[in-house]
């Protein structure tokens, strides 16, 4: 896992809010800028949650063409496996099975595909 370091009182109460919500098994939604470290909370929620041992997925909302994001999102083909897969008891099974789902740009989506996108998280 990479080590996140800093002083401010503002990481210091983000890196508690990640150890808080880790270990629960609850959809969590991280804002900022391009570039301020939305992957890396990502990566050090899913390193601290039971789901470590599984796969950590990253799917670019923003890069996927509307029509294809609900097949993608159901089916899984094109998503980058930010880490290596564990092993897949069957070649249909999706990779982020029991797992963590990172979506990366979430806020460019298509208004349209928002309750497409509930229906995932539900």
């Amino acid at each position: 896992m990479e080590t996140i370091v800093g002083r401010r009182g503002s990481l210091r109460g983000i890196l508690s809010l990640v150890e808080a919500v880790a270990p629960t098994n609850t959809t969590v939604l991280i804002g900022g800028e391009t570039g301020t470290g939305k992957e890396v909370i990502a990566r050090a929620i899913h390193e601290f949650s039971p789901r470590r041992n599984r796969n950590l997925l990253k799917v670019n909302c923003a890069a996927i063409p509307a029509g294809l994001l609900e097949s993608e999102l159901f089916g899984l083909r094109n998503a980058e496996p930010l880490r290596a897969p564990s092993t897949r008891t069957s070649a249909a099974s999706p990779w982020a099975d029991r797992g963590t789902l990172f979506l990366d740009e979430i806020g460019d989506m298509p208004l349209e595909l928002q309750p497409k996108l509930l229906r995932v998280l539900q």
